[in-house]
């Protein structure tokens, strides 16, 4: 007699779509989605980092590889960052997505793409750098929800989740127009839960989390190694003492898609950053 897995398979075999999955948080993702059985597209702008995360994620689970005859894990390339493609490119990536992994409609979609981060002073507001801002963290993730009703399987089960970030509900000096656009993701996750049903609609809002995001820290002389200076500095005021690991915020991610009474939510997961 064996036991139940009632609750260890629940993303076993279903299709997630990942976009910005090959690195930080969205890796994490893919990963551990892969680590629970399902079929997973990693998508980003660069060829090279897909195929480099795809074959990460190959060598740290060898059943899941072409060369095993299962694969589990794809990758694809999509460009977010043109105003007069993005359209065209949303669309591309979720047909891409299905065709890759045997023709079926889609279970989840997750969003974690983004660029650096657009800090300037209120002086230095211009219309085309906050329309810049918001390309790739704000319209490309409500542009996409247009074409999920067509690429996802119409069910409670299946769902799409954004990310947004602790600035949308701390400010930070010269971040208004940073923290604009992540506040607005709260009310679009609301406004699409409505949109979209069946599907659900949820987001994950991090706060400090030790990715990728802040190699630009490190330089040479006197700044190597500021990077790891400032995240230990930060994360020493948290709750947690610490910044969060993309491994443990990636669990929220899963939380999401396997809760299929979750919608319309917002998920923080910030070290208890809110409170300090």
């Amino acid at each position: 007699m064996t036991d139940q897995t009632k609750y260890s398979t629940t993303l076993h075999s279903k299709r997630i779509l990942i976009l910005g999955g090959t690195s930080g948080i969205g890796f994490c993702v893919a990963e551990a989605c892969v680590e629970h059985g399902a079929l997973v597209t990693i998508a980003s702008s660069s060829r090279k980092r897909v195929d480099g995360a795809v074959k990460r994620i190959e060598e740290a689970y060898p059943s899941s590889s072409a060369a095993n005859g299962k694969r589990r894990v794809w990758g694809t390339t999509v460009d977010l960052g043109k105003r007069e493609t993005l359209e065209g490119e949303l669309k591309g990536v979720l047909e891409k997505a299905v065709q890759m992994m045997g023709g079926e409609k889609l279970d989840h979609v997750v969003y974690t793409a983004g660029d650096r981060l657009a800090e300037m002073s209120v002086g230095e507001l211009t219309i085309d750098s906050i329309l810049s801002a918001g390309q790739i963290r704000f319209f490309a993730p409500l542009l996409l929800a247009k074409f999920l009703p067509q690429f996802l399987n119409s069910s409670s089960s299946s769902s799409y989740t954004i990310t947004t970030g602790s600035v949308s509900e701390k400010p930070i000096p010269n971040w208004s127009v940073i923290g604009a656009y992540a506040g607005g993701l709260h009310a679009m996750v609301r406004g699409l839960a409505l949109d979209l049903k069946p599907l659900r609609v949820n987001g994950v809002s991090p706060g400090l989390v030790d990715t990728e995001l802040w190699d630009h820290l490190d330089g040479a002389g006197e700044e190597r190694g500021k990077r790891a200076q400032v995240l230990e500095g930060m994360g020493k005021g948290l709750l947690t003492g610490r910044a969060g690991r993309p491994e443990s915020v990636a669990q929220s991610f899963l939380g999401i898609m396997r809760d299929e009474n979750m919608d319309a939510t917002m998920v923080r997961t910030d070290g208890g950053g809110l409170l300090v």
